[in-house]
């Protein structure tokens, strides 16, 4: 029996004995909350069933809405070199977003990223939870406040805790760090490279606990 609080989420979504492509199909008629109108697509996880390692962010930006793929824009860019420089070989990752659609609001002819609210974080989180399910990741990295707090809770501090394995109720081993967008939103290219290099010694615990 379904109970009110599971219609107003995603979990009404979910397919009988889920697969990732079952999910992926399903996630594409996903109306849990009102982002489906604003997103050009729904933008699920990619990676490997059984990847070791599983990265989570906030949701699809403005290139990952058009190309239906994760981290595939400036951040993603930014995310493959840092897990390349910590010795992390993405194709070892599975990545995805606790919101499957992009959240934007227009600035002439841009679409500017918009944060999501607590309700649509809450409406999507059933598919993220079925992805952690199946890939049963060694480690689970989580990048930015709003991944964190989505899975840990409001209280959650991503300054303080950042880059510590602990155990969460989602995986033995969890990381939170920052997003690498936060990295390109820095004034300077001095201070790019401090939080890149930053980022990078988060990811090489990951490698570290990996190796």
């Amino acid at each position: 029996m379904v109970t009110r609080k599971e219609q107003d989420t995603a979990r009404n979504y979910i397919p009988e004995h889920p697969t990732l492509r079952k999910l992926q199909q399903a996630a594409e008629h996903c109306k849990a909350c009102e982002l489906y109108k604003l997103g050009t697509q729904t933008v699920f996880g990619e990676g490997r069933l059984k990847s070791r390692i599983m990265l989570i962010g906030e949701q699809p930006g403005n290139d990952e809405d058009l190309a239906g793929k994760p981290f595939v824009g400036p951040a993603g860019k930014l995310l493959d070199k840092a897990l390349a420089a910590a010795g992390i070989d993405r194709v070892d990752a599975y990545v995805s977003n606790v919101v499957k659609h992009f959240k934007w609001e227009p600035k002439g002819k841009l679409r500017l990223h918009k944060k999501p609210s607590a309700r649509e974080v809450g409406a999507c989180l059933p598919w993220l939870e079925e992805e952690i399910a199946l890939i049963k990741p060694e480690i689970l990295v989580l990048l930015g406040a709003t991944a964190a707090q989505a899975l840990l809770g409001k209280v959650f501090r991503v300054t303080k805790e950042r880059g510590k394995i602990f155990a969460s109720p989602f995986a033995a081993s969890t990381m939170a760090t920052v997003h690498p967008s936060s990295i390109l939103r820095q004034r300077s290219s001095e201070e790019r490279e401090r939080e890149f290099d930053h980022f990078v010694q988060d990811l090489t615990v990951v490698a570290d606990f990996l190796s």
